[in-house]
């Protein structure tokens, strides 16, 4: 079975009222639970805002950071799954139940392996 990363991407600002987070919170926590008993699940995990990421940059010799997230745009990677399962279709159906929990775009990206199918 072929290894596929799940990008769940959010608007950047807020985080959503109180009412909407918990619906997302319990509708990705059950995904979890569906991933886990069907045996796809890997790993996964939510991301804090892009206000707390920091950058690192190895540059002749140098290394320089700064603060921020490194891509500006109006949408940041906010979680991620990274799952298994025996093809492209099957991944985009479970990218399709991701989307519908979180309430947002996910992005499917096969890892790469030795043996290329």
């Amino acid at each position: 079975m072929k290894q596929y990363l799940l990008s769940v991407y959010h608007p950047e600002g807020g985080i959503p009222e109180r009412e909407v987070m918990e619906k997302i919170t319990a509708d990705v926590t059950a995904l979890n639970a569906e991933l886990r008993q069907s045996g796809a699940w890997v790993f996964a995990g939510g991301l804090h805002p892009p206000s707390t990421a920091t950058v690192v940059r190895a540059q002749g010799g140098e290394v320089i950071t700064t603060d921020g997230p490194f891509a500006e745009t109006k949408e940041q990677l906010g979680g991620f799954w990274v799952i298994t399962a025996p093809d492209l279709d099957a991944a985009l159906a479970w990218a399709a139940k991701g989307s519908a929990a979180c309430g947002g775009p996910v992005e499917v990206r096969p890892f790469q392996d030795d043996a290329e199918d």
